[in-house]
C-alpha cells in the first residue's frame, strides 16, 4: 500500500495511506488528507490511483505543487520522490515498490526547519494569544508568496465606467434633442 509521509520537522512521520482512487490534500478539514500549514492551500492538490501509478494534479494552489523541486500541474509521483506542497515536503513510500529510477531528478535538498512548530487542534486560547507575538527563531519573513490577482474585478470596474459614460452621453444627447431652442 502506498502512502505519503510528511518530512517536515514537527510533522515528521505523519502519513496518509493512499487506499482510495481519489485523495484530496489541503489545509481545510473537508480534504481527505488535511495538512494544517499556512503554505498549503485550502484545496491544494488531488492524488489519483491509476493502476500502479500515482497521479498528482495541482488544484490551482497559491504556492504550487512540486515533484523533486520541479513545478507541476499534473504528473506521476514515483516511490522515493519528494512531493512539495508550499513549504511542506512529503515522500511517497510504497511497500514492495522499487524507488524512483536513477534518471529521475535527485531529491530536494534538506531545508532549514522551524523548531517551534505547535499543533493546535481547535482554535487558540486567550492565554496562548497573550503569550504569543514573538516569531519563533529561524522564522523566514522573506519568502516569496504571491497574492493571486482577480482580473474579473478590474474588467467589471472598467465595464462599469464605460457603461456610465455611455449613459451620460445618451442623456445629454436626449436633452439637446428635446430642448425648446431647437
Amino acid at each position: 500500500m502506498a502512502k505519503l509521509v510528511i518530512q517536515n520537522q514537527g510533522m515528521t512521520g505523519r502519513s496518509h495511506e493512499l487506499n482510495v482512487d481519489r485523495t484530496t490534500v489541503g489545509r481545510v478539514e473537508d480534504n481527505t488528507f488535511q495538512i494544517a500549514d499556512q503554505s498549503v492551500s485550502s484545496h491544494h492538490c488531488e492524488v489519483h490511483l491509476r493502476g500502479n501509478d500515482i497521479f498528482i494534479r495541482d488544484l490551482n494552489s497559491t504556492n504550487g505543487t512540486f515533484i523533486n523541486n520541479e513545478k507541476i500541474t499534473e504528473s506521476i509521483l514515483k516511490p522515493g520522490q519528494t512531493l512539495r506542497l508550499g513549504q511542506v515536503e512529503l515522500k511517497l513510500e510504497a511497500e514492495g515498490a522499487a524507488p524512483a529510477s536513477p534518471s529521475a531528478p535527485a531529491p530536494a535538498p534538506v531545508r532549514k526547519q522551524v523548531d517551534a512548530t505547535m499543533v493546535i487542534t481547535r482554535g487558540v486560547s486567550l492565554g496562548e494569544l497573550e503569550k504569543g507575538g514573538a516569531r519563533p527563531p529561524g522564522f523566514d519573513s522573506t519568502t516569496v508568496f504571491t497574492k493571486k490577482t482577480n482580473k474579473v474585478n478590474k474588467f467589471f470596474l472598467i465595464g462599469g465606467i464605460v457603461a456610465f459614460i455611455i449613459i451620460v452621453v445618451l442623456i445629454i444627447y436626449a436633452l439637446t434633442l428635446t430642448s425648446p431652442g431647437k
